[in-house]
């Protein structure tokens, strides 16, 4: 799989928001403030595995069609896999 910048970039957000909350609770700010971020991180999150998840396929499924190795259907359901396993 190749990670390209939109993704490593997405990663190094994440990580500038973890970063903030830790700042955020070092400085005891309100319990609202640190959960709204956090949640905002978790959907970052979230999006970013699609985003991988879904090129991943794309891959895949370019990859099957030239070399006829697995159905476009185990493609897909390994990809489900990977979604529901990541929740």
């Amino acid at each position: 799989m190749d990670y390209n910048d939109q993704m490593k970039n997405r990663v190094k957000r994440i990580e500038g928001q973890l970063r903030g909350i830790l700042k955020m609770m070092e400085e005891n700010k309100d319990c609202k403030e640190v959960i709204t971020q956090l949640s905002a991180t978790r959907s970052a999150i979230d999006r970013t595995i699609g985003l991988i998840v879904s090129s991943n396929l794309v891959e895949c499924v370019q990859k099957a069609n030239e070399h006829g190795e697995k159905s476009m259907e185990e493609l897909v359901k390994e990809a489900v896999n990977l979604l529901v396993k990541s929740r």
